[in-house]
């Protein structure tokens, strides 16, 4: 499991998570009409937030850290 958090840490990660949010709200957008469609946007914004200012939403509920340096840190801290 620390390896699915140490990718969701890392630069790449984020960049993932980033553009996931924002191919979510483009079809928000574009795609999906109506209140399906403010949905997506409104999905979308959590990945792309999450990737813009590093934070994990998920760590959390493994007992990690919230922000990505903390949870940076912890990672390469922790014995394996």
């Amino acid at each position: 499991m620390n390896q699915l958090f140490e990718f969701l840490a890392s630069s790449a990660g984020r960049i993932v998570r980033a553009v996931l949010g924002l191919i979510l709200i483009a079809l928000g957008i574009w795609a999906v009409s109506g209140a399906w469609g403010w949905v997506l946007i409104l999905i979308g914004l959590v990945p792309l937030a999450a990737g813009l200012f590093d934070f994990c939403l998920f760590a959390p509920l493994f007992g990690l850290p919230f922000v990505g340096e903390s949870l940076r840190r912890y990672l390469t801290t922790t014995e394996r």
